[in-house]
């Protein structure tokens, strides 16, 4: 996406969700700043967070990330989107295109 990103991620116990957004958010600045010749602040400072209660809700936002693109007419399938998890997804979640519903 041009001006979000979706990441789903399994925090460990006893690691906060802000100490990873923090130490994601400073090494891809960083990266991002070197690569496009630029300094000052790349990511806005909040981010918003959502607690997975089952595999019911753990597919239902699997389908919402991968299906952003799409809605975003970037690309047709979620599998042509290639920073996405659908082409590379092992079976545990199987992968159903916008059109499936």
């Amino acid at each position: 996406m041009p001006n979000h990103l979706h990441v789903l991620i399994e925090t460990l116990p006893g690691v906060a969700l802000a100490q990873i957004v923090k130490g994601w958010k400073g090494q891809t600045a960083r990266a991002a700043n070197t690569r496009l010749g630029r300094r000052g602040v790349f990511w806005a400072r909040d981010y918003f967070d959502r607690y997975i209660r089952d595999d019911a809700h753990l597919a239902a936002v699997v389908r919402y990330i991968e299906r952003n693109p799409v809605k975003a007419g970037l690309v047709a399938r979620v599998e042509d989107w290639p920073f996405g998890s659908a082409r590379r997804r092992g079976p545990g979640l199987k992968s159903r295109s916008p059109e499936a519903d």
